[in-house]
């Protein structure tokens, strides 16, 4: 049987179909894959043995539906699969898998069994997929370089001095390095497009709401969003087909109906679309022209790299001379994006943290102790990493009686105007363009002593996140030091159709 190349879901499909590779045999490529990169720190555990049983039972199914179809005189090309069909998929270590363990890459957590499955990870399973491990992130997903993990960093495959993002870094390196075909993680602040764009993949965060949270590890309530990391935009939208919609268990999960988002990816029209071959399809998508905007102050902000600039501005220019339409609009709002999000989100965690106090569960300290308060002390001095104790204490602050109003109340004033102004420019506008980071990847340590500059660094992402809307990290460019970088592109609340559909066109 020849050597497995994963290309995209529908090859991989079509192969098994043909009896080219099986489950079995492409999960045996990506353990040795694992095993041959450890080195990266990609996965904080693979769940092997397990892996190895459920692609033996896959490819049972396979063989005995093939005998099926011999015996009776169906003639089409190969057994029906269902959608992720022996699909090894990593799954970010903040998100419960029952019987496994999450930790979200803290001593707070270690040891600690998920009693229940995420609503998203359980819509794998039942649609097929195979998942093979857990992969590093940030503590509690506090970060963005993936160096706050209790299990030590996650290297960038493209170059090991440099970081891979964060805090879905070891998500983001699972695919990059071909270590799993496609990967969850979450994406609060920019944690699954700012490691995508350092990586060199796609990374896709929905808009809030249209993927269920029930199983994620709580940082922020109201920002966290299970994110996508993939190599294509058609894998990229078969499994947010698969993992969105609504559950009962999630009550800020939208009730709205979820399209066909792969099938309807080159569907402009259902009329032509039955008339076309794929190629076809693909020109017809890639011939309509959009109205995009961007925000001038953030293509001119002094953060950003020059060449990122100059990178963005020749594919504005692109875009226009293909057809396109690209505007520059001002938005004053941009210098309080970043402080207007980390008020917000230190808060919340502050509220949600509380509950990892070593009493039901969590990290006990075996130190001796004189009264509860001296109890909790302990239990959370030693749980907690150093950028999840800044943040709750930050959070607590902005909480206190003497300052909710000054700080939180006023916060939450302006993510009401943010979300208002995105409001007036999507009446006019199809998508917006952004940069995704300030900066390529860095260098580990560049920014671990100087907290600000890390936070400043999500100058790009914490909008889509305050404002609600879906999001995509689109790697189309390269770094004259050897790394990738990507645009950003953001669509209204729920047309992340409208959002994969401008990104086919793009990439």
């Amino acid at each position: 049987m020849a050597l497995f190349v994963f290309e995209s879901i529908a090859q991989y499909h079509k192969e098994l179909n043909n009896g080219s590779t099986t489950c079995l045999s492409v999960v045996e490529f990506y353990l040795q894959q694992i095993e041959q990169q450890k080195h990266l720190n990609a996965y904080v555990e693979v769940f092997a043995e397990e892996a190895r049983a459920k692609a033996t039972q896959l490819d049972l199914q396979l063989e005995q539906q093939r005998n099926l179809k011999k015996e009776s005189s169906d003639k089409t090309s190969g057994p029906e699969l269902l959608p992720l069909f022996g699909v090894v998929v990593g799954i970010k270590d903040v998100l419960c898998y029952e019987g496994h363990t999450v930790s979200a890459a803290s001593r707070m957590l270690n040891n600690f069994k998920a009693p229940y499955s995420a609503t998203s990870i359980q819509r794998l399973l039942d649609a097929g997929a195979i998942i093979i491990g857990r992969l590093n992130c940030d503590e509690f997903a506090m970060g963005s370089s993936n160096e706050n993990s209790a299990y030590g960093p996650t290297l960038n495959a493209l170059d090991n001095s440099r970081v891979p993002g964060g805090s879905s870094g070891g998500s983001a390196v699972a695919v990059q390095a071909g270590l799993c075909m496609v990967s969850l993680g979450s994406d609060t602040g920019g944690s699954v497009r700012q490691p995508a764009d350092f990586t060199g993949v796609i990374g896709l965060k929905p808009s809030y709401g249209r993927v269920s949270r029930y199983g994620l590890i709580a940082y922020a309530s109201s920002f966290d969003q299970v994110g996508i990391f993939a190599r294509n935009i058609p894998d990229a939208a078969l499994l947010l087909e698969v993992i969105a919609g609504q559950d009962a268990f999630d009550s800020t999960c939208s009730s709205l109906p979820v399209p066909a988002y792969s099938k309807e990816l080159f569907q402009p029209d259902a009329a032509l679309f039955s008339r076309m071959e794929a190629p076809a399809m693909e020109s017809v998508q890639h011939s309509k022209t959009y109205k995009f905007a961007y925000f001038r102050d953030a293509v001119e902000h002094p953060s950003l790299d020059p060449e990122i600039k100059t990178a963005l501005l020749a594919k504005f220019d692109e875009l226009k001379a293909a057809g396109h339409q690209v505007t520059a609009l001002e938005f004053p709002l941009l210098e309080y994006i970043v402080p207007t999000y980390y008020i917000l989100t230190t808060a919340e965690a502050s509220s949600n943290l509380s509950r990892f106090d070593g009493v039901r569960y969590g990290h006990r300290s075996a130190e001796p102790v004189e009264d509860l308060a001296d109890f909790y002390a302990h239990n959370r001095s030693e749980g907690f990493g150093k950028e999840v104790k800044r943040r709750i204490l930050l959070g607590s602050f902005v909480l206190s009686a003497g300052y909710y109003d000054a700080y939180f109340t006023k916060a939450q004033q302006v993510r009401r105007r943010l979300f208002d102004q995105t409001q007036l420019i999507f009446k006019d506008f199809d998508a917006i363009l952004a940069p995704t980071a300030p900066t390529p990847a860095f260098k580990f340590g560049e920014k671990s002593d100087d907290p600000i500059a890390m936070y400043l660094g999500d100058i790009y992402t914490v909008f889509a996140n305050l404002t609600g809307l879906p999001a995509i990290a689109l790697p189309i460019f390269w770094h004259s030091n050897g790394m990738p970088f990507s645009l950003q592109v953001m669509t209204n609340r729920f047309e992340e159709l409208s959002l994969l559909r401008v990104s086919a066109s793009l990439v």
